[in-house]
């Protein structure tokens, strides 16, 4: 059948999650860094192209994200999926909506769904308001993100706020009832003019019944959860050949620029287990000081030891702090120059298992890698699996977490994982 479904990701970490999901419900999947300037020539069921595009300028996006849509066209992709963060990360001028709508003015479609639902990850969507755990996306601490701060859990007037298109409501009742009350509500909503229509998710079941009503939909958008439904459509069941990678060997290391709740405590289990880890103070970059150096100098004697954390992780107290003095967009590429530069500096000293946190951080660290292809494998937390990129003259078996993803202990079991 060729590529059945071609995706786009509006950052690093986000293409592995939805990747991640893919494989796990039986699909190849090859992974590509930013728009490869030839034809694939590896062989899967999927690609995901990644793009840096999440906090860029809309028209920047915009221009991205179509630029991806025609090579996945020129692949024969079947099907297009938009991929966005599961806390629908956005500001009030995007870029979920207008990337959504350029999508649709290309591919000449009328309607489209959204929902960032991912139950496995504690995302659900009920009545159209997005959910963290027990509590509102407005009071999970997204309300403090550095970057794309969310203030507002009503998806529909987040989306509304963001696109001309009518946005609508697939609510839990006719989610419950099935694809056929799933597709007579979606056929309803079109009636009304409605252009993009939020779906409702609570669980798992939940995405398994939307799939099949999205089986033929040009574009699809969401959050990774969805990913769960769509492989049935293709006739494909999950398979354990889909997620196996090349064994690992080499050092250990996690370098972090995630500024999350769950990071932060990611970063204190690490420290709390007895690991070295180094703290980066952006601060101290203003005046001469040579991070990269320093880190290298800390870590070159204790990476036998065991895996090493070099992080810039903070408390939103802290990172407001830097930001009031370098201004956001300056704090920002900044820190993620310097990790990103950290990165290939331990993977020059012997690291070939490298855990990134961070979507940004590890767009810039794939970026500063070289790293064009990833070949995706087995999950290690719900959204984060292991990756392994073969086109280098050492291979490396590389992990890269979204900010708010992954258990407590997830830097210590990624590394288990692989054992």
């Amino acid at each position: 059948m060729g590529l059945r479904l071609g995706c786009i990701a509006d950052d690093f970490t986000g293409a592995t999650d939805l990747a991640n999901n893919l494989v796990r419900a039986g699909m190849r999947v090859v992974q590509v860094m930013g728009v490869p300037e030839e034809s694939l020539a590896a062989e899967g069921d999927a690609v995901v192209v990644a793009l840096k595009s999440r906090t860029s300028a809309p028209q920047h996006a915009i221009g991205q994200s179509l630029a991806a849509l025609r090579w996945l066209q020129a692949q024969g992709a079947q099907q297009i999926y938009f991929k966005y963060c599961s806390t629908f990360d956005s500001t009030p001028q995007g870029n979920i909506g207008p990337v959504t709508e350029a999508l649709m003015d290309a591919l000449q479609t009328e309607f489209t769904i959204a929902t960032p639902a991912f139950p496995d990850t504690a995302r659900t969507v009920f009545k159209g308001h997005l959910f963290v755990g027990d509590v509102m996306l407005s009071e999970s601490g997204m309300q403090d993100h550095p970057l794309t701060p969310m203030g507002d859990a009503n998806l529909v007037r987040v989306m509304q706020a963001q696109t001309r298109r009518k946005v609508g409501l697939i609510d839990y009742l006719a989610v419950a009832q099935g694809s056929t009350a799933i597709r007579e509500r979606i056929a309803q909503l079109r009636a009304q003019g409605v252009g993009v229509a939020i779906v409702d998710a609570v669980t798992n079941d939940d995405l398994l019944r939307l799939g099949p009503a999205l089986a033929g939909m040009p574009l699809v958008t969401a959050s990774s959860g969805v990913a769960i439904g769509l492989p049935a459509n293709f006739g494909l069941a999950p398979s354990p050949t889909a997620s196996a990678l090349p064994p690992a060997a080499g050092l250990q290391a996690v370098v972090s620029g995630s500024c999350s709740v769950a990071t932060n405590r990611q970063v204190q289990s690490f420290i709390d287990a007895g690991h070295a880890a180094l703290a980066l103070d952006p601060l101290q970059f203003m005046h001469g000081a040579d991070p990269v150096a320093q880190a290298m100098a800390w870590a070159a004697p204790r990476l036998a030891d065991g895996p090493v954390l070099v992080y810039s992780t903070s408390e939103p107290a802290a990172v407001k702090a830097v930001q009031a003095q370098l201004g956001v967009d300056a704090a920002g590429a900044m820190v993620e120059r310097v990790l990103a530069a950290i990165a290939c500096a331990l993977v020059a000293q012997g690291v070939r298992q490298l855990v990134v946190a961070g979507g940004e951080t590890s767009g810039a660290c794939v970026q500063a890698l070289g790293i064009t292809q990833l070949q995706i494998g087995a999950q290690i937390d719900p959204g984060v699996p292991w990756c392994h990129s073969a086109a280098r003259a050492a291979p490396l078996h590389v992990a890269l977490k979204s900010g708010n993803f992954g258990s407590t202990d997830f830097f210590l079991k990624a590394f288990r994982a692989l054992s």
